[in-house]
């Protein structure tokens, strides 16, 4: 959770919502089918549904009120592996901020599949 503290009071931001909305700009970039998890015990990739793509979101907070963000992401066969992580990056950050008003430290991109 993310508390933002100004002059009227304080705000507290649940992980939920972050995840919901980096997710959300993940999955609107060109190339990307989705967002993926991985079971625990390290087996097979599972696409997710629109309504729990969170689950392919890690949110790490940080000290200063930021947050970093670990995307876990399946993409077409053919894309420019290196052009979707970039856009993926700078959509994830940019909706981020200009939803909530927290800093994104950092936006580490994962192509756990090619799918297609």
């Amino acid at each position: 959770m993310v508390k933002i503290t100004n002059d009227s009071g304080v705000i507290s931001i649940p992980n939920d919502v972050l995840t919901y909305l980096a997710g959300d700009a993940a999955t609107s970039c060109f190339g990307v089918k989705g967002m993926v998890a991985c079971s625990k015990e390290g087996g097979p990739w599972q696409l997710l549904r629109r309504e729990s793509m969170s689950k392919g979101v890690v949110v790490h907070n940080d000290d200063e009120g930021g947050v970093s963000l670990e995307l876990h992401i399946g993409v077409d066969r053919g894309v420019n592996l290196s052009a979707v992580g970039r856009s993926i990056m700078k959509e994830a950050s940019y909706k981020l901020e200009q939803s909530t008003g927290v800093p994104v430290k950092s936006v580490d991109v994962y192509i756990d599949a090619i799918i297609g």
